[in-house]
């Protein structure tokens, strides 16, 4: 099973089995800019939903990343830390920051649906 949920804080999180990978969509990395700095998390810490996972520098601003879900950090992409420009290249894609093993599935049911998040995109602008 994959399927991709949204935060109101402009993070996705992608399920596949147990492991949720996440990210900022495409509308937060165009609003931060030009990504310079990409701080993650140690892999083994375990995270709660709300956590910050991560933080984002871009020339406009500095930013924290939170986890839409509770886990345990499998792994971290190392590939945006060394360059951070992959960010705003492909946001909901390659540029995905971590991994959790997820311990709580039912977190998902209190995010948003492609839809959904489309709608709140739209109601910003």
């Amino acid at each position: 099973m994959s399927d991709i949920r949204f935060t109101d804080q402009h993070e996705w999180v992608r399920v596949d089995a147990d492991i949720a990978t996440i990210g900022i969509t495409d509308y937060a990395q165009e609003q931060l800019g030009d990504v310079v700095f990409v701080e993650l998390p140690e892999v083994g810490k375990e995270l709660a939903a709300g956590d910050e996972a991560a933080v984002v520098e871009s020339v406009k601003a500095a930013s924290e990343v939170y986890s839409p879900v509770s886990g345990e950090v499998v792994d971290v992409n190392g590939e945006i830390e060394a360059t951070p420009a992959g960010v705003n290249e492909d946001a909901m894609g390659d540029g995905w920051f971590v991994k959790l093993r997820l311990t709580d599935p039912s977190e998902l049911d209190k995010l948003m649906d492609e839809a959904a998040y489309a709608e709140f995109v739209a109601s910003l602008e």
